[in-house]
């Protein structure tokens, strides 16, 4: 195998004339032993025509491959039926490989033919996988799944009330030290005659029960969680045959199917995900597979898929949480233009609420970046003027798209391409007129910042300067620098985890007149 993966790997790298010409022609003239050692060639083939051939090289391609699912070889035969669905569906193709399975050499063989139609199978093929075993179940699972894929396009329904919520929980999802957060503004959604109250709080999530029949937009109306999964079940970490069961029952489980039935328009279908420790991927087929046989109306499909079955680690066993996916998140819709190293929308909802109440305030950052920031904060209400600025003029051209996408014309805004240093030095704002700064800076990981610890003390020494008496400064900190101005108060300071690495969330307030 080592050698097969060598020899792919130098063939990979060439154009489809000189594999042509070179490889593939040699492979022709070969001996049946020679052929063995240099079955490589087919694989590559697959995978050099089906992406960079022209029409006439692929058709070439496709017919020199389905002349070899009649080699005498079985490894030849198994590598040409494993490279022809990289050309597509193809009538002809599926009829050749449906009428090797029963002539199939070995387990090896069909489990080869089964995963290819799976691939590029249709009617024909769910018709003669019909109620077969083992791998031909995988087969007409994945079959069916691409027919409904391709016959109507199944969507998450976010207006659809949902009114059996007895013992309906959600787990919603954020970053690591932002859960107070999360829950805060579930407590506050609650409080005002909210569906959803907060049930408990954990490490990287916050638990929320149903009270009354409600929405997905009920629930998306919260703007600080990252994801949200309605809880199927818990599985203990138990052995391989008793989880695969258990975790197949949570999928098809009448919660599930009630959920899916009531949110989804279209086919049933769901993408299988383990997070972290979790069954490897053979595991993973007979999980999807038993869950088949269980309930035939719930189809795995990990592509556009409108649902998401996740599985976290959860003490000593794993969360089974289903998850729409819903894209572009409802909430984000304003995001039309993104830049590196641009910040994560739920961490910018968070950091707007922990800014606190404004009233007509003028609000800035001074690295703006796509501008979610400022239109998260504008969205809670209280601004009455933003300034955006950025070294970046392609990010202030997004910042200025994403905001007139958001509709906030009542809000007074301005975007400038500089320095946030000479922007206050040169009086572009004026001392003492701001009300809250809030800012993700730059954390010197994806893009590099020379003296990145300079930048944050020159950061605080802008807003001693133009906060006025009362003004915050909200921002993520990625070093340990403080403020040297002691008009800066600190107020507030969380560590949170960015993907990797920690990072300090913090609040300051500027004292004194």
């Amino acid at each position: 195998m080592r050698t097969d993966n060598e020899l792919y790997k130098r063939l990979r790298a060439l154009s489809c004339d000189a594999l042509w010409e070179g490889a593939v022609a040699a492979f022709d003239r070969a001996t049946p032993r020679e052929r063995m050692r240099q079955v490589a060639v087919i694989r590559a083939v697959g995978v050099v025509f089906s992406t960079s051939g022209t029409a006439a090289e692929r058709a070439r391609a496709r017919s020199w491959l389905r002349g070899l699912l009649d080699d005498p070889n079985e490894k030849v035969r198994r590598y040409a039926i494993a490279a022809l669905p990289k050309f597509g569906a193809d009538p002809g193709g599926e009829a050749e490989l449906l009428a090797l399975l029963p002539t199939a050499a070995s387990e090896r063989e069909k489990q080869a033919l089964c995963r290819a139609l799976a691939k590029v199978g249709g009617a024909a093929t769910l018709e003669a996988v019909a109620g077969g075993p083992g791998p031909l179940a995988h087969a007409e699972q994945k079959v069916k799944a691409g027919l409904a894929r391709k016959e109507e396009s199944s969507r998450v329904l976010m207006d659809r009330v949902f009114s059996s919520v007895a013992g309906v929980r959600v787990h919603l999802r954020c970053r690591k030290g932002l859960e107070a957060i999360v829950r805060d503004e579930a407590q506050d959604a609650a409080a005002r005659g909210g569906k959803l109250r907060v049930a408990e709080a954990g490490s990287g999530l916050v638990a929320i029960a149903a009270e009354a029949p409600f929405t997905l937009s009920d629930l998306y109306a919260l703007r600080c969680f990252d994801t949200a999964g309605f809880v199927l079940g818990t599985v203990p970490d138990s052995k391989p045959a008793e989880s695969v069961e258990a975790f197949a029952a949570a999928i098809v489980s009448p919660l599930a199917r009630e959920l899916m039935r009531a949110f989804t328009e279209g086919s049933i279908r769901y993408r299988l995900q383990f997070f972290s420790a979790g069954p490897q991927r053979g595991a993973v087929r007979c999980v999807v597979n038993r869950a088949y046989a269980l309930c035939p109306e719930i189809l795995n499909d990990p592509r556009k898929a409108p649902w998401a079955i996740d599985v976290h680690p959860s003490g000593e066993g794993f969360s089974v949480e289903l998850r729409p996916r819903i894209a572009p998140d409802p909430r984000r819709l304003y995001r039309l233009h993104d830049v590196r190293a641009a910040s994560h929308p739920p961490l910018a909802a968070c950091m707007a609420r922990m800014a606190g109440a404004l009233e007509d305030a003028v609000v800035w950052d001074p690295f703006c970046g796509s501008g979610v920031e400022l239109i998260e904060r504008a969205l809670l209400g209280g601004a009455g003027g933003v300034c955006g600025t950025d070294l970046d003029p392609d990010a202030v051209a997004a910042a200025e798209a994403n905001w007139a996408a958001a509709g906030l014309k009542a809000v007074r805004s301005r975007f400038a391409c500089a320095d946030f240093r000479r922007f206050v030095e040169r009086g572009d704002i004026a001392p003492g007129s701001v009300a809250l700064i809030i800012t993700n800076p730059p954390m010197g990981r994806r893009v590099r910042v020379p003296d990145l610890r300079g930048l944050i003390e020159d950061l605080f020494a802008a807003a001693a300067r133009v906060l006025r008496p009362g003004g915050r400064l909200v921002f993520a900190n990625p070093t340990h620098a403080v403020p040297r101005d002691r008009s800066l108060r600190l107020e507030h300071r969380q560590v949170v985890d960015l993907g990797g690495f920690d990072c300090r969330l913090e609040k300051y307030v500027r004292t004194g007149g």
